[in-house]
């Protein structure tokens, strides 16, 4: 039996207006929208941010890094 959890996440579009104010939360630098992905990127601070639900989740500890 699938739960909700099991189930990938939609990507729900990001509000243009919103990326275009939103900066990296660590370097207050830029971010770049990763649509494939569904992330807002952070080159300076190394980390990608998701996006669920249409919503960024501008916290260090749910980031992603870019490290291999």
């Amino acid at each position: 039996m699938s739960t909700e959890q099991d189930m990938p996440e939609p990507n729900v579009p990001v509000d243009p207006r919103l990326l275009e104010i939103l900066v990296c939360p660590l370097t207050r630098g830029p971010l770049v929208y990763d649509r494939s992905r569904n992330e807002l990127i952070s080159q300076k601070a190394g980390l990608a941010y998701p996006i669920r639900n249409g919503i960024p989740i501008m916290l260090a500890d749910e980031a992603r890094s870019l490290e291999s």
